[in-house]
């Protein structure tokens, strides 16, 4: 070992020490997985792996966030703008349907789309297949004492069981270290290990073996060529005892009394090299000690994780197996404040293990998949889906894995402009709804959904939260010009609303809801205004012109925007029902119990209503929210936890949070009621979609601490189950102060606040906001 690693380790394991967790912190099972949403996520924010644990034969799903099929592409119509006249008149007179019609005719992108090639898919990367035998065993394998588990404190996954009297030891992990997957297989009599090595994927694959090394390589479709993104999966043994042969495609290891398996993969995205880079990843892990590689992955991860603990009470349920524990919450939640704990560390685990400072951010399924055409096309959703993906980061203090977003929106915004020129002949640049690591902007292929607008100022809050969390004046300067596009572009597309005297957003819809047209039976999605779009217009602003303050620049621009916000609609409108109003007028909804309520956007993430400041749309918040219902696919319900939250009722979002915890194994498409959890709790939509997990964690945090409104604010929606004692460690607010603190009966009994500067800051502790001079760190 190198007096530098030997250095490394000692800084980590002191860091370690200092901030470990209170108790071990586990996802665990007794049998293997019979479906890949029971498998356990592995990730080093690059590289991706589930094992599902069998014991005759075991199935690795992998994973590469990077690899993605498709091709940058324009898609947009240069001819949509010469219609905006049109359908801006067909709306003034009401005829929302007409002026619908045009857009699905003129007004959407060019092509299928995000259901065609050319727009590609996250895809799987395949698999890795690990067959056994066993000495005196018939196919059946009859085991014993079987256990699986996912140290979420550690990042690594387990499995072990007993087969005629021999104990079989299998370790995984996805190195934060040398960046490769590694499985270390043991037994514990010598020659035992029996097992052949093979790699498969559905489609656009080609394995093979040079020397004894396995190899699967291929080239994804582009939608245009063929010729798209390659990829290369590279596999190699070592062995104590035993022999090892290869065959054309496959590894075969006879007789071992150890086996280290050792993964290495790479695509060309930004890496012609990829070829030779893998290779070397490969050697390079294959030269270090495993213990060695195991305690630098640990460290590694543990720098990032341990920054925070969390501790609810007892925790008295870590006995029971997870998919257990998951059904006795849901039927009596009050019994585990463990499982919360748990949940959100999770949370936590998965955003580290599926996004890295230089790379992606986590898509729709963090960066795991087990298809070809995963659902949605694993794409990045920007009418709430990324940006739920990164609420939780900047509280759970994990801030710099929100700097993979602000990339992918740089990305964007050459593409962004040429969009708002195509459809509106505006300044600056926007995205709609979807995007793909291609930088995708134009309107979806469908009005109903496809219009919407404000995905661009929607990732300018993400962008702007990170500012806020931590006063980095070298981010803001890097990010401004994203923000002033954006910008621009809703300050030179509003247009006069005669009606209200308004300035308002001219085709929209608000996300992804639909009304009945006044006076008729037709339904139509697109109208003027929605009340989505002031809220996120109104904030973008105001952000923006903090910016310009704090940057010193743009002062003309500042002026304009000022005047504007006069002009814009106001934050809310409160119907005759007591409602808020999703859109400017006050029209039927078309699915009154819709799993989006976009207009509640000002509410959270947005500060622009709360109960002490606007208290009038705060109650029409509430009543918003009865209206709607507590159900819905699992990214909704966790939504409405945070706007519970933010309400400052904890019982209700608890409730919520129940609700959420609802096992299930269902992997159809709903867009409906029925949101839940798998065993392995990856949230199911269903199908899987990783933005339950992250929106949960962030409700979770919600709850224990708020600093959006001015001051901070500790418990400010503590739920009954959660008062009688607790603590946390590490926990962000706005400002760049980090929070410890420790309640007893639902009153905090201790708090230590500190900064990077001697600053002071108002806080609001047990009901009083005080003035308070933290400490320098």
């Amino acid at each position: 070992m190198t007096k530098r690693l030997c250095f490394l380790l000692l800084v980590c394991a002191c860091f370690i020490n200092a901030y470990a967790q209170n108790s071990p912190l586990k996802l665990w099972y007794t049998k293997p997985a019979a479906q890949w949403e029971e498998t356990l996520p592995l990730g080093n924010g690059r590289l991706g792996m589930m094992p599902d644990g069998g014991v005759r034969h075991e199935r690795i799903t992998l994973n590469d966030i990077t690899l993605w099929s498709g091709a940058p592409q324009d898609a947009n119509n240069y001819n949509a703008y010469k219609r905006l006249p049109e359908i801006r008149q067909l709306l003034l007179e009401g005829k929302n349907d007409k002026a619908q019609d045009i857009i699905n005719k003129d007004f959407i992108c060019t092509g299928k789309g995000s259901e065609g090639a050319n727009y590609g898919c996250f895809q799987t990367l395949g698999n890795l297949e690990l067959s056994f035998s066993y000495k005196g065993a018939d196919t059946a394998v009859k085991y014993q004492n079987y256990y699986r588990d996912l140290s979420v404190n550690n990042a690594i996954a387990t499995t072990r069981f007993t087969v005629n009297g021999v104990k079989y030891k299998r370790e995984y992990f996805t190195s934060f270290g040398t960046d490769a997957d590694m499985i270390r297989l043991t037994a514990d009599k010598p020659g035992q290990l029996n097992l052949r090595i093979e790699m498969n994927r559905p489609e656009r694959a080609t394995t093979a073996t040079q020397g004894n090394e396995l190899q699967m390589f291929g080239q994804l479709d582009n939608g245009i060529d063929g010729k798209g993104m390659q990829y290369i999966a590279r596999v190699k043994a070592q062995l104590k005892g035993g022999t090892l042969s290869a065959d054309a495609q496959s590894l075969n290891i006879k007789d071992a009394t150890e086996v280290i398996i050792y993964l290495s993969a790479a695509t060309d995205l930004k890496q012609p090299l990829y070829k030779q880079n893998s290779a070397k990843i490969l050697a390079a892990a294959m030269k270090v000690p495993y213990a060695t590689e195991k305690k630098l992955h640990i460290a590694k991860y543990q720098k990032l994780f341990n920054r925070l603990t969390l501790n609810l009470g007892a925790d008295n349920m870590q006995g029971i197996p997870t998919d257990e524990r998951l059904k006795k919450f849901h039927a009596n939640p009050n019994a585990d404040n463990g499982l919360p704990v748990l949940f959100y560390q999770y949370g936590r685990y998965l955003s580290i293990s599926s996004t890295r400072v230089g790379l992606l951010p986590p898509n729709l399924q963090g960066l795991w998949a087990n298809q070809i055409v995963t659902p949605w096309t694993g794409d990045y959703h920007l009418d709430i889906n990324v940006q739920m993906n990164h609420w939780p980061l900047e509280v759970s203090n994990l801030s710099e894995l929100n700097l993979p977003l602000a990339e992918l929106v740089q990305g964007m915004v050459k593409n962004g402009e040429k969009t708002a020129k195509a459809y509106y002949n505006a300044d600056g640049w926007v995205a709609h709804v979807i995007t793909n690591i291609w930088g995708f902007t134009e309107p979806g292929e469908a009005a109903s959904w496809g219009i919407t607008k404000v995905g661009s100022g929607w990732l300018c809050d993400n962008l702007w939260q990170h500012y806020e969390f931590t006063n980095d004046k070298a981010y803001l300067r890097n990010i401004y010009p994203i923000l002033k596009g954006a910008a621009q572009f809703y300050n030179s597309m509003l247009i006069h609303d005669p009606k209200t005297g308004w300035m308002v957003t001219s085709p929209s819809s608000s996300p992804e809801n639909g009304f009945y047209v006044p006076g008729t039976d037709t339904h139509a999605s697109i109208c003027m205004g929605p009340t989505i779009d002031n809220q996120i217009i109104r904030e973008l602003f105001n952000n923006v012109i903090t910016a310009t303050k704090d940057l010193g620049v743009d002062a003309q621009l500042r002026n304009e925007l000022s005047a504007q916000l006069k002009k814009i609609p106001p934050t809310g409108v409160i119907a005759k029902d007591g409602r808020l109003m999703e859109w400017l007028e006050d029209y039927k909804e078309l699915e009154p119990h819709h799993r989006c309520i976009s207009h509640l956007y000002g509410l959270y993430p947005a500060p622009l209503i709360t109960p002490e400041s606007t208290p009038d749309l705060a109650e029409a918040s509430k009543k918003t929210l009865e209206a709607r219902g507590d159900d819905g696919p699992s990214f909704s319900i966790v939504y409405k936890m945070l706007w519970w939250a933010r309400l400052h009722d904890g019982n209700r979002a608890y409730k919520l949070f129940n609700q959420f915890i609802s096992p299930t194994l269902a992997t159809f498409m709903n867009y409906g009621d029925g949101g839940g959890i798998y065993p392995n709790m990856l949230s199911a939509g269903p199908p899987f979609q990783i933005d339950g997990n992250f929106g949960g964690t962030a409700a979770i945090a919600e709850m224990l601490i708020q600093s959006h409104a001015g001051y901070i604010e500790l418990l400010p929606a503590i739920p009954d189950i959660w008062k009688p004692s607790g603590e946390v460690k590490g926990i962000k607010a706005r400002g760049n102060f980090t929070i410890d603190m420790r309640w007893k009966n639902g009153k905090i009994t201790y708090y230590h606040i500190t900064n990077p500067q001697n600053s002071k800051v108002k806080v609001k502790i047990n009901g009083v906001i005080k003035t308070i001079s933290t400490q320098k760190v």
